[in-house]
């Protein structure tokens, strides 16, 4: 697991032990770490290190769910502010893939969370291009910018207007059919990729079966909005993921777009999550999704932070 290139030793970490180490970096998921190891969402053999000497000067960490064999994000990637931090950054980088991801098989989603305003400050900025510019040499690509909203207890939830009504999903069936239905016309960047790649089926199944399935919240919190005459307009995912209670799907249905739905759905899920007397509800949107964005900011939620998104080429 050693890996020495001139002055820089390259490895994985040995245990819960030399998280402080770890730590000597800083990114908002430190007091996070602790907790995700326990649970095995993080494990030290996801976990690596560039050490000068004894000094950090780079990591990189996958996250995946408690009993998976594979990670399914790379969320950590931190540089010490070096001459050659980028240098450093790749080479830390391909010696954790070649360990951690199976030979051939597509490295997992780079994300990150960054400031709203990144753009506006140098070292900002200078932050997430280093960033960008480390996993680019290794081939990803920017896939989405994101918003990333949160709403705060006393936030008014819009009262329910009587255009729509809402029910429970019955069943998985009829909610893969609606997601399916949603694929058409997409503004959202990740399910356009799934596109490119598989039908509009295929790609409903792969979220629902790699995120939505794996909630540990009620499932009578998701609710399908319906017409006057019963036929759904859209439907929303209210949920809780291992950190956060969140928005998790909100869609309309194409045949229904355009004629305000989208306001009336969001709040039914607020709503559902706020009687949990939740401290928040976070919920993400690409920056190219317009109407969902503009939605979220007029029912009061505050983009609070941002995300990128990169990926690896299929295949």
């Amino acid at each position: 697991m050693t890996h020495p290139q001139n002055d820089i030793t390259i490895r994985s970490i040995t245990s819960a032990e030399e998280l402080d180490l770890f730590c000597a970096l800083d990114y908002l998921f430190n007091d996070e770490l602790a907790d995700d190891l326990v649970a095995g969402r993080r494990r030290p053999a996801w976990m690596w290190v560039a050490l000068r000497g004894k000094h950090l000067v780079a990591r990189a960490a996958w996250w995946g769910s408690g009993d998976g064999t594979a990670p399914s994000l790379l969320d950590v990637l931190d540089v010490a502010d070096d001459p050659d931090r980028i240098d450093v950054g790749v080479r830390l980088l391909k010696r954790a893939l070649s360990e951690v991801i199976p030979a051939g098989a597509r490295p997992p989603e780079y994300s990150r969370f960054i400031p709203p305003d990144w753009r506006e400050h140098p070292a900002s900025q200078r932050a997430v291009e280093d960033r960008m510019a480390i996993v680019g040499q290794i081939g990803a690509r920017l896939l989405a910018e994101r918003f990333r909203f949160e709403w705060r207890p006393g936030t008014p939830i819009a009262a329910p207007t009587g255009r729509i009504e809402f029910r429970p999903v019955r069943d998985d069936a009829e909610l893969l059919d609606l997601m399916t239905l949603t694929m058409d016309g997409t503004l959202d960047a990740h399910s356009r990729e799934d596109l490119a790649l598989m039908s509009a089926r295929q790609g409903a199944a792969r979220h629902f079966e790699e995120e939505l399935a794996c909630f540990g919240s009620p499932r009578q919190w998701w609710q399908i909005a319906t017409l006057p005459g019963g036929e759904p307009a859209g439907f929303v995912i209210p949920a809780r993921n291992n950190y956060h209670a969140i928005i998790a799907y909100l869609g309309v249905l194409p045949a229904q777009r355009g004629n305000g739905y989208i306001n009336e759905i969001l709040a039914e899920g607020t709503r559902i999550l706020a009687a949990q007397d939740v401290p928040r509800i976070r919920a993400s949107t690409d920056l190219g999704n317009v109407p969902m964005a503009e939605a979220f900011t007029r029912a009061g939620w505050v983009n609070f932070q941002r995300s990128i998104s990169m990926t690896w080429p299929s295949g």
